[in-house]
């Protein structure tokens, strides 16, 4: 099967269009259009379906995409193991993670690794929508929570402490609550369809009931709204470090429960042979959080 074949089926399916993974690839139109032709007809069957403005995979084609990927992935691996010691990564790298984890801490941190890895290209997918990463051809997800997909590898990077705060005319209006039964006569900030906050006392996970007028689907519409008054939310130390030390939200701490801590973790589809480029990402990553100072807020 020809490499280059899978290069052109894989990069139209992430474009959407022939002519820009034609671009990509350094190759002409009809040269791409003759190469993914020929991967068709030695599969012996239709991998994506083309109008004239779009292409999008056919079943077929988001069956085989996960394999043709993998395949693309041991060629690099092959030829990174052949790069001289030091000379950095290469290839196109896929990343996931959430919209305001990625922006506030993934995005800054991939802008100094592609910086030390000059022939590496990546293209970063911000959604808090969990992805489904093998039908997608993610490389790598980051992700901030308990995770549930036992077919995945899972690597933790570092942990991820969690601080209820509000604002400073929240508190001044309705005070501070003293202890975890406080907060049902408080207005929470949820996310979209949560009714509970899970803390941790005596050892012991426990669930507590909350709600409020405010419920979104975006982390980071839940702390813009506990900026505005809002209510209390229940956020990560990396999210709100920067405005507890401006005094734009003050942290509300409980006499007897502490929101339960979570994990960060970097999720691949496979242990086996994990491509450079995403043992090198996974790294960088983690040692990004292991030195920076909101991870120890």
């Amino acid at each position: 099967m020809n490499l280059q074949d899978l290069a052109v089926f894989a990069e139209a399916v992430r474009s959407g269009s022939l002519a820009a993974a034609a671009r990509r690839l350094g190759l002409n139109a009809m040269a791409a259009s003759r190469r993914l032709a020929a991967l068709e007809t030695e599969l012996g069957v239709r991998l994506v379906q083309r109008t004239t403005r779009a292409l999008s995979p056919t079943a077929e084609g988001e069956a085989f995409l996960p394999h043709a990927q993998a395949m693309l992935d041991e060629q690099a691996s092959a030829l990174a193991a052949l790069r001289p010691a030091g000379a950095g990564v290469s290839g196109q790298l896929r990343v996931t993670a959430s919209a305001a984890f990625g922006r506030k801490v993934v995005a800054p941190m991939i802008a100094r690794f592609m910086a030390a890895n000059p022939d590496l290209g990546v293209d970063l997918l911000l959604t808090d929508d969990q992805v489904d990463i093998v039908a997608q051809g993610i490389d790598v997800a980051v992700r901030i929570a308990k995770l549930r997909d036992n077919h995945l590898v899972a690597r933790r990077l570092a942990d991820n402490p969690r601080r209820l705060c509000a604002a400073p005319a929240y508190i001044a209006r309705h005070g501070k609550p003293r202890v975890l039964a406080d907060l049902v006569d408080h207005a929470c900030l949820l996310g979209t369809g949560g009714s509970h906050w899970v803390f941790v006392r005596n050892g012991k996970t426990v669930r507590q009931k909350v709600g409020g007028r405010f419920t979104a689907s975006s982390i980071e519409a839940l702390h813009q709204a506990c900026i505005g008054g809002l209510g209390i939310a229940n956020l990560s130390g990396w999210n709100v470090e920067d405005d507890l030390r401006a005094g734009v939200i003050e942290p509300i701490r409980l006499e007897d429960a502490e929101p339960e801590p979570l994990a960060i973790w970097a999720v691949y589809p496979t242990a086996r042979l994990v491509p450079a480029k995403v043992r090198a990402f996974v790294g960088a990553l983690e040692q990004e959080l292991r030195g920076g100072e909101h991870r120890r807020a």
